[in-house]
Order: C-alpha cells, then structure tokens, then sequence
C-alpha cells in the first residue's frame, strides 16, 4: 500500500501516520501537508530517518501540486485528514475554510479520479450533524446534516461532494464522522491540552458559557483504529460514524484536569459564550462495531491522568508551540518561513481535530 495522507503533522494525522508504520510495515505513507499553524512538523521529528514516510509540503486545494505527488508517488489510496478545523476562528473569517475544506476536498476529489485511486477516505466531524438536546438520541449515520457553524457547513459540504463522487463517478470513497479526540500532541488550542498547561502554569482557564456543553470523547488511538478499519474494510459510499459512548460536560473535564494535576477550581474562568455554540454532541457509532468489528479500547477518565501526564513530560513540545518557536524547526528543515497562524483563543476550543 502507498498511502497518501493529507494534513499528517496535525494531531490525529500524525497519530494515524505514526500507527501506520508502527502496524503495517509493507506500507508507504506520503505526507502531504501545507503546514498551517496547526501543522507541527515536531509531531513527527522522530520518523525523519523512516524511509517508509515520505513529506512533500503543499495545498490540496492546489491542483497541480496534488496532480504533481499522485503521478510520481503511485499512490493506492488517499486519507483526507487536511482542514481548518477551529470554530471560533471559522466565525472570524470563513474564507480559509471554503478554500481548504470544501475547494481542497474538490481537487483532491478530481485528481483520485483522473488518477483511478483505489480507494478514498474523507475525515469528517460528528458536527456537521448539529446540536442534540440532553434528551435527545444520539447521532447515526442517517441524521439530517444540519450544521451550525461555518467550519461545520463546510465538512458538510466536503462531505456532500464525497458522496457525490461515488455516486456520479462511481470514486470508491468513503466517510467518516468521529467525536472529539483527545491524546498527545493535540494543539494546545484545544479544550483539554489547553486546560492542562494553562493548570501546569498557574494561568486562568477559560471556559464557555456555563460549561455544560456535552462532548462525547474518543482517545485518537482509538480514532485512527477506526480511520484504519474504515480504509481497509468499509463499504465504498458508507458513512461510518466513530465514537467510544463517553459524554462528559465540559466542566467536569476541566475539573477533572484540575483534580490530577491538584490545582485549585478558582483557576477556572468562565467567559462570554461563542455563537451558534452547540449543546450537545453525542454519536452511535453501532455500524462501525457490527460491519466492522471495530470497538474502542480506552477509557477517558483511565486515561486522564496518562494524558495530564504526557503533557507535563512533553513541556517543551507544548511550550515551543505556545511561543511559536515551533515554527523555526519547519523553517531550519525546510527553508521556508510560511507557518502562518497565532495560537491565540477565547476559550478552550472542543472540536475533533
């Protein structure tokens, strides 16, 4: 297998990447990424002598380019992990997530098909389905799309074109939905990294609104076991939704990081809600288990105290991205200073990515 990975040194893809090669040593993986802010070259640093991984910097929404590695790679299949994913900053400006969630899915939609690609797998978010209320049940793969914010309107439109694609031009794609991840390397823009090293620094801990916004978590491990069933053994047009049936309020994750790392609660600040802010996410991830097999192997509050832990042995890694010193090792390594992006936020961001 010559596997194409698009966005591969953001958090779940250099996980996936980093599993691959671990799991499947006949496998090849090109790494195809345009090194936004969220893209950290230092997620992989420790495979830069694997000849089985291969990076190539650049845009899925670039044709070219994308034409450029398909030929000369002879890829077999592509995993589209590549998006801007940040909700707050889609509210900001929702132009960069047209062109890279909707026009990049496109092209890179195009450009299997020319290339007669074996087999698709778009990565997509338990939010384009919307907001559940505390009572309601939880998603399946045949809920009404019905997105609330311009970062999920867009994988729901990346996700219509997929689905297109099977469907007029016969592309072997697939789809899957996930819950919110957590684990290493997670961008510290996130809820739970962000909760930990603000904690681990005495600093405020910003929290949504009245913190009772319900996400249902996964470790990513478990994400990208799924991401590998779905690739080898999924049925070509299917959604798969992806979730490990762990809703937890925001709040008691922040408490919960609190009570490990022994901080106090006064650490904890609420703030403004964001608009359109959903309330509930919840998936049933039953197809995934029956077709497939497929069942998740950790569980959150076990592991808390893993991850609290992973954190404080990696302060460096988190602190150089806090700083933006981060960016000087893509620039040593490849003679480029376009990592765009600010890692400032309102508040600890809940989404998958």
């Amino acid at each position: 297998m010559r596997l194409l990975v698009t966005g591969g040194l953001g958090f779940v893809g250099s996980n996936f990447v980093r599993r691959v090669l671990r799991l499947h040593p006949q496998w090849h993986v090109i790494n195809f990424d345009k090194v936004t802010y969220a893209g950290n070259p230092e997620n992989l640093k420790d495979l830069e002598d694997e000849a089985r991984h291969t990076f190539v910097r650049g845009d899925i929404a670039d044709p070219l380019k994308v034409d450029e590695v398909l030929r000369w790679a002879g890829v077999d299949a592509i995993v589209n992990f590549a998006a801007e994913s940040h909700v707050d900053r889609s509210i900001m400006d929702a132009s960069p997530f047209v062109e890279a969630n909707i026009k990049g899915t496109q092209v890179l939609l195009d450009t299997a098909r020319r290339h007669d690609i074996g087999r698709f797998l778009q990565v997509s978010t338990d939010e384009v389905y919307g907001s559940l209320g505390f009572d309601d049940p939880p998603f399946t793969e045949s809920t009404p799309l019905a997105p609330n914010s311009p970062y999920s309107a867009s994988k729901a439109a990346a996700d219509l074109l997929v689905r297109s694609y099977f469907k007029t031009y016969g592309l072997p794609a697939v789809i899957t939905r996930c819950s919110n991840n957590y684990g290493p390397y997670q961008f510290p823009e996130k809820l739970i990294p962000l909760m930990i090293t603000n904690a681990m620094e005495d600093k405020p801990l910003p929290v949504y609104g009245d913190g009772l916004n319900v996400r249902d978590w996964i470790h990513v491990e478990d994400h990208c076991s799924a991401i590998e069933a779905v690739l080898t053994e999924g049925r070509p047009g299917e959604v798969y939704n992806v979730g490990a049936d762990c809703e937890i309020r925001n709040i008691e994750i922040v408490k919960g990081v609190l009570t490990v790392l022994r901080k106090p609660d006064s650490l904890i600040t609420y703030v403004k809600d964001r608009p359109g802010h959903d309330r509930r996410y919840a998936m049933d991830s039953t197809k995934l288990r029956q077709e497939l097999g497929w069942t998740p192997q950790y569980d959150f509050w076990d592991v808390l105290p893993w991850i609290v832990g992973w954190y404080k042995q990696n302060e460096q890694w988190w602190r150089r991205v806090k700083s933006g010193e981060y960016r000087k090792y893509y620039e040593e390594m490849y003679g480029h200073r376009e990592v765009a992006g600010t890692t400032a936020v309102t508040a600890g961001e809940e989404t998958h990515r």
